[in-house]
């Protein structure tokens, strides 16, 4: 309770109202943004080591905003399970996903200990249904947060997740189409549809060039030069795709009949653009690859966009008769052991290997 003196003297008493506090810091904040271009540091929901960790993945080693998300994700999630599993006090009426852990310093972080980790990693999986890829992906933020915090911030003298092992993950052979199952989906496209030219050039791209969405929905078109495309990768890297003649007419076909008269001068700069006139999002193509497959008939297994880049990798692999390390260069792996689980045999050849054993028609009559 606030006493407020108006301009007769006469004492009264005002709630403080926290929703307009709260509004008011936003607006300080948004204010401080545009005037100056500098982020405010988030102080009131992320602990400082968080903030520095995250800021060091951005600007020393070049991580995308994508990755940068998922650590915070991952870290803000961890902080909030051991604020409960070391017993600070939580107010009852406070959601898990709301625990406040702008309060967590240095002397938390010095306190965790292996135990805690595989704690949480246990949470994760029982509570939250994390698989093995998913406990996996936070164990490799756990490693990398507190090597940051002993071999650059000099925070703690002991690194709790040097013994932390990764769960097991059975390598599993990606989901793709059959060559004739690419072909079939491109041709099921309707063609009067007034969005047909820009699908057809969507999927082409993606069964072709094994691009990531995220890589296709940030094309722009002065980055097109004749038969080459460079694109921003995973981690920020740059790298070129190399077109093919099916790609290139896709890509002039649309933009040939592509209305872009009430678009910004911005926005016209990307290849795909959406039904509003601004550059194409994620959902909107994944939502037009799921339209398109089930058109196809092809209800067999989800495909989603990222299994359109298995098919493109798998197609070039087994009919292309590309290298492995051509492959690398072309999906823009970081590591070749990426690239290696695309090296996966037909079927059908493990079937003529079998039917080949010269022990094969030996029958017990």
């Amino acid at each position: 309770m606030t006493e407020i003196h108006n301009s007769n003297v006469k004492k009264t008493k005002s709630k403080i109202d926290i929703n307009s506090i709260i509004k008011d810091d936003e607006k300080y904040i948004n204010n401080m943004k545009n005037r100056f271009g500098i982020e405010v540091q988030e102080v009131n929901k992320l602990p400082k080591v968080i903030m520095d960790f995250l800021n060091y993945l951005e600007t020393i080693k070049g991580k995308s905003k994508n990755t940068i998300e998922a650590y915070k994700i991952d870290l803000c999630l961890l902080f909030k399970y051991l604020k409960v599993y070391k017993g600070y006090y939580i107010p009852d009426n406070i959601e898990f996903e709301d625990i406040p852990i702008n309060d967590l310093g240095e002397d938390f972080v010095r306190s965790i200990a292996l135990t805690d980790l595989y704690a949480f990693l246990s949470f994760v999986e029982k509570q939250r249904g994390n698989g093995a890829y998913a406990r996996a992906r936070k164990v490799a933020t756990f490693k990398s947060f507190f090597n940051y915090l002993q071999g650059k911030a000099k925070i703690i003298n002991s690194n709790p997740a040097t013994e932390l092992e990764s769960p097991k993950i059975n390598k599993r052979h990606p989901i793709y189409l059959t060559l004739d199952e690419s072909v079939s989906l491109l041709s099921s496209l309707d063609n009067c549809n007034c969005n047909y030219l820009r699908d057809y050039c969507i999927l082409t791209l993606f069964l072709n060039c094994g691009m990531r969405l995220s890589e296709l929905c940030s094309i722009k078109i002065d980055k097109i030069k004749g038969d080459t495309l460079t694109i921003i990768g995973k981690g920020n890297k740059e790298r070129t795709v190399y077109l093919n003649d099916a790609c290139i007419s896709a890509i002039n076909n649309y933009l040939s009949k592509r209305n872009d008269s009430k678009a910004t001068d911005e926005n016209k700069k990307y290849l795909f653009l959406s039904s509003r006139n601004t550059p194409i999002n994620k959902r909107t193509v994944e939502l037009l690859v799921k339209k398109h497959v089930k058109n196809a008939g092809l209800t067999n297994a989800k495909y989603t966009p990222h299994k359109l880049r298995h098919t493109a990798a798998t197609l070039m692999y087994k009919h292309g008769n590309v290298d492995i390390r051509s492959l690398q260069s072309i999906l823009g792996h970081e590591n070749i052991s990426t690239t290696q689980i695309y090296t996966h045999i037909d079927e059908e050849i493990l079937r003529e290997a079998a039917n080949s054993n010269p022990l094969a028609n030996i029958k017990n009559e």
